[in-house]
């Protein structure tokens, strides 16, 4: 017969090993452009609406996706904006499983720089492309939270003309899993 001690030291032995490949597989965003937490570049900004960056959409890699993703999808969302809704940046639906992903300026309008299949929605600047960071003068920096979402279908059905908040409804009735970072923007005043 074991001993009480004996059988604790088998069970966490046995939920250590149990936990080690989860968080070996986590589900984890980055960019080789930006670091997260950290203050984005000036290319990253728009260029319109008093801003004068370059508005292109940084590179963006994705590892530990949950197997049973179908496609992907990836937001780019800031809170503070002075709306009362926040503000859509960035929405692309419909990368495909395979893809682990997207490649500096991705965003470019017209969608050529995105891989196939993959589309971009309407966001709050009225395109369907990458709009840039382009916070009020003055006003402290931003919060822009990139997220990658593995969704459990291959194809979001949405229309055309979709706004980003319909697109977000869709993407969250349908996530696995998401991962995350936040990146900051100022402007001076």
């Amino acid at each position: 017969m074991k001993t009480p001690v004996l059988k604790a030291v088998l069970c966490a032995a046995t939920l250590l090993g149990a936990m080690h490949p989860a968080h070996a597989a986590a589900f984890q965003l980055s960019s080789p452009e930006m670091k997260a937490g950290a203050m984005m570049d000036k290319k990253f900004e728009f260029n319109g609406f008093g801003c004068s960056g370059e508005n292109k959409s940084p590179a963006l890699h994705w590892v530990g996706a949950p197997k049973e993703a179908k496609s992907f999808a990836v937001t780019v969302y800031d809170p503070d904006a002075p709306t009362g809704s926040g503000w859509w940046h960035w929405s692309v639906i419909n990368i495909p499983a395979s893809v682990t992903e997207l490649k500096s300026d991705a965003g470019a309008s017209g969608g050529a720089n995105l891989p196939a299949g993959a589309t971009q929605v309407r966001i709050d600047y009225g395109v369907a492309a990458w709009g840039g960071a382009c916070p009020p003068a003055g006003d402290k920096a931003h919060r822009y939270i990139f997220t990658v979402h593995a969704l459990k279908v291959e194809k979001l059905e949405i229309p055309a003309d979709a706004t980003a908040a319909l697109a977000g409804f869709m993407i969250n009735a349908n996530t696995l899993k998401k991962a995350s970072f936040t990146a900051k923007y100022g402007r001076a005043k």
